[in-house]
């Protein structure tokens, strides 16, 4: 008879004392970022939270995202410090734009062999973006699932919980033409549109490392973390009356000024109202990228679009500067024809 040797967990490719590790580790950037609300710490089955007793009818607003294939770059680079917050602007910055105040965030990090300082570096973006946004990092999961993954590599997704009151949520439903197209700066590419772009890079072979943009490198540029709006937004809204907005991610501006207009009106945006950040006239020369193709892929420079009255933009440029936001008027709302496209860039 065949006696066979003892196997355990780790035997299999799972180390739970580095799960244990990256817990202990995780615990002390959750606690910074604690808010009104919530009931229990990290390391339940589930997490509590109360919602603030300031609103009289609380809707929840709830939204989940990734960080796509950017984190190839991450691994290419070795950079794990920024898609963390990458990944906390893709939800919170989503559900901003219905008024919402996000409340917590919850992460699933996966990967085939755990490496604690690699999870750690990630964990501490998205600490770092929950910070920004004003939300608590009150619980998650990590994977270790062997096979699953190529070494070295990891996958994320994020959701985020939210609150506004009922008689505020904001759906574009007054929009009207007459009405102003403003246009909130991004940080670069963000999180969307890097299949491409990194086809791009491939092609033009460039050296990472090189100077780029001032002090910069073309790394540091394709890298930058997503920039989350939630505390300049909430702070205008205090102010202003916001009409619509919406969170240019994938689908570039083309696609996603639409989704936050009614069915009969049309944005029409001067690409010449705002400046387009070297990154992506580098990324269309290097790839031959077409006009249309840039703005139906790309942020090109406008992370948020904010859409108010006329009567009420030098307002909310005032307010929206007083917050360290650098913000343009790039369009107007105009009546839709028959079923032409409802955002153009003229």
């Amino acid at each position: 008879m065949t006696r066979h040797a003892s196997l355990s967990y780790r035997d299999a490719g799972v180390n739970i004392d580095a799960g244990d590790a990256l817990v202990d580790h995780i615990r002390p950037l959750a606690k910074k970022t604690l808010r009104e609300g919530v009931l229990g710490g990290i390391g339940g089955f589930g997490a509590l939270f109360e919602v603030p007793g300031r609103y009289r009818e609380p809707v929840l607003v709830s939204g989940t995202d990734g960080v796509g294939t950017k984190l190839k770059l991450a691994f290419q680079l070795n950079r794990h410090d920024t898609v963390g917050q990458d990944l906390v602007a893709m939800s919170v910055n989503d559900i901003l734009v219905q008024g919402a105040e996000s409340l917590f965030f919850l992460d699933y990090f996966a990967c085939g062999k755990l490496d604690v300082a690699t999870a750690a570096s990630v964990i501490g973006g998205i600490a770092r973006g929950c910070a920004l946004a004003g939300c608590a990092l009150i619980g998650g999961e990590t994977a270790e699932m062997p096979g699953m993954y190529p070494d070295g590599e990891y996958d994320l997704a994020g959701f985020a919980v939210g609150v506004v009151e009922k008689s505020r949520i904001i759906d574009g439903a007054t929009i009207a033409p007459g009405d102003i197209v403003l246009g909130l700066a991004s940080s670069g590419a963000h999180s969307n549109g890097y299949s491409l772009l990194r086809k791009i890079v491939e092609r033009a072979r460039p050296d990472l490392a090189a100077p780029f943009d001032g002090a910069r490198t073309l790394a540091d540029a394709l890298m930058e973390p997503t920039r989350i709006y939630v505390r300049s937004i909430l702070a205008l809204l205090e102010k202003v009356m916001v009409k619509g907005m919406a969170h240019i991610t994938g689908g570039g501006l083309l696609e996603n000024v639409p989704r936050a207009l009614p069915q009969k009106t049309v944005a029409v945006l001067e690409k010449s109202a705002w400046p387009r950040p070297r990154l992506f006239d580098w990324l269309q020369a290097k790839g031959n990228v077409a006009e249309t193709e840039m703005h139906r892929v790309f942020n090109c420079g406008v992370g948020m679009a904010v859409i108010v009255a006329a009567a009420d933009v030098s307002a909310a440029l005032r307010q929206l500067t007083a917050t360290g936001e650098t913000a343009w008027v790039i369009g107007q709302i105009v009546a839709r024809r028959d079923d032409e496209a409802q955002t153009r860039v003229v």
